[in-house]
């Protein structure tokens, strides 16, 4: 479960940084501060960017996750191990709570 607090965590502090970068770019071009509102777009571009790549990561390692599951609930069909068919299960609940976190 720390991939998924990990996922919280990342796009909580890459939304927080998108923001502040925003107000900074905001405030820069209002009392016409070039440099402060060029950091600010910086700072949003950066965090937004940080975000996707994040976003990818997570659906990538959900897909993997899910593939594992079924694998391996396949397999424990086949073999008669229900342990194993259960493990298949819980991967693939696994990947569907990453994907949506």
């Amino acid at each position: 479960m720390s991939n998924i607090a990990e996922n919280i965590s990342t796009k909580v502090s890459n939304t927080a940084n998108s923001y502040i970068g925003s107000a900074k770019q905001s405030i820069g071009e209002t009392i016409h501060n070039p440099d402060l509102a060029a950091r600010g777009a910086a700072q949003k571009v950066h965090a937004d960017t940080a975000q996707k790549l994040a976003d990818a990561k997570k659906q990538s390692e959900a897909a993997a996750h899910k593939v594992e599951g079924h694998a391996e609930k396949s397999s424990g069909n086949v073999l008669g191990d229900y342990s194993l068919e259960a493990s298949g299960e819980g991967n693939i609940s696994k990947a569907e709570l990453e994907r949506r976190v």
